[in-house]
């Protein structure tokens, strides 16, 4: 508890003071660019890998970045809602969604049902993106553990977004040419970032353009 008292003092004395007119701006409004979907490991941190400000992320977190198909229901449903309020309401240009390596929760995947006993909603949870496993073992080219482990890792981003267009209103904006939806893979020691090319059906690392 106080190693977070000692950073909120300090977040007041250092960065608060230096963004303090971004702050006041922000204090009655948002308009983010772009919803972040990303995992809630504590090693991805979204505003940090892509150097943006206070408000300009709108930000989803769940076990292995999951986003669940469009269904109307009366059930609590945290990340639909969240996806709903950045598209309908905030009107966000750009979704992402981030999958990263060494994931705890596309490893589960892979895992035996007993293996997961112990952690019922995060099993049921994962059962989103059942469909990952069985497209891994297809395109599997060796037995590494190291290829299943990327494989897994990016057939998982892209089953997420093949679930974003099952959202009525995030497939209408997507074939308007209204809203972009990028799928990354983050390597956590390397600092490197892959983006889905829907023209090679590849990930490929994003690297500096400028001259």
């Amino acid at each position: 508890m106080n190693r977070l008292f000692r950073g909120i003092m300090e977040f007041r004395r250092e960065e608060f003071e230096r963004h303090k007119e971004l702050f006041r701006e922000l204090g009655r409004q948002q308009k983010p660019h772009t919803l972040f979907i990303g995992c809630s490991d504590s090693r991805v941190v979204p505003n940090l890998i892509t150097g943006s400000a206070p408000g300009e992320l709108f930000i989803v977190r769940n076990v292995a970045n999951i986003v669940p198909p469009y269904r109307s229901t009366e059930e609590y449903v945290a990340t639909t809602s969240a996806v709903e309020y950045a598209v309908q309401a905030l009107d966000v240009d750009t979704i992402v969604v981030c999958g990263h390596s060494n994931c705890g929760g596309c490893a589960a995947l892979n895992k035996p049902e007993e293996e997961l006993a112990h952690l019922p909603h995060v099993r049921k949870w994962l059962e989103v993106s059942h469909e990952v496993k069985g497209r891994v073992d297809r395109l599997m080219t060796g037995d590494t553990p190291e290829e299943r482990e990327w494989l897994t890792e990016q057939v998982n981003v892209l089953v997420q977004m093949k679930n974003l267009l099952t959202y009525p209103y995030v497939r209408e904006k997507y074939e308007q040419g209204a809203l972009k939806i990028l799928g990354w893979h983050y390597i956590i020691e390397t600092g490197e970032i892959y983006n889905f090319n829907d023209e090679t059906q590849l990930f490929e690392l994003i690297v500096d353009t400028a001259p």
